[in-house]
């Protein structure tokens, strides 16, 4: 870590307008559901700032919207979500708008990668 600490936060501006335009998207479309060009702007603007500055998106971010249209996915406005367990239980969700089905598996030994041990730095040197 340097000595003015910018090596430890080297993308924390990034993240940041990642986080500004999620919650902006959010917002717009809570306050006008018919808005939904606004929201696709500013989801489109997050994915895009993301993957020009090669930043890793927490999953949570990543399942939060629609990879097909860039809306957001709001039960009950922009969503439909189900709960299925005909071969192994997951949840279903689908996109009101463009109709793209999202599942998740429900299995107790998935870990995502975020959450192991291997996916953090340690501040140890070797």
């Amino acid at each position: 870590m340097g000595k003015d600490g910018t090596t430890r936060y080297l993308h924390k501006e990034i993240f940041q307008r990642v986080g500004f335009l999620l919650q902006a998207a959010n917002l717009v479309l809570k306050m006008d559901p018919n808005n939904i060009e606004l929201c696709r702007h500013y989801i489109a603007t997050m994915r895009l700032v993301a993957e020009k500055h090669v930043i890793r998106v927490h999953p949570y971010i990543k399942r939060s919207f629609c990879k097909k249209c860039n809306i957001l996915l709001l039960p009950g406005k922009t969503a439909k979500i189900r709960s299925r367990s005909k071969s192994e239980p997951h949840t279903v969700i689908t996109c009101k708008l463009c109709g793209t089905v999202k599942r998740f598996m429900w299995r107790k030994s998935h870990q995502l990668w975020i959450e192991k041990q291997e996916a953090w730095l340690s501040g140890k040197k070797s």
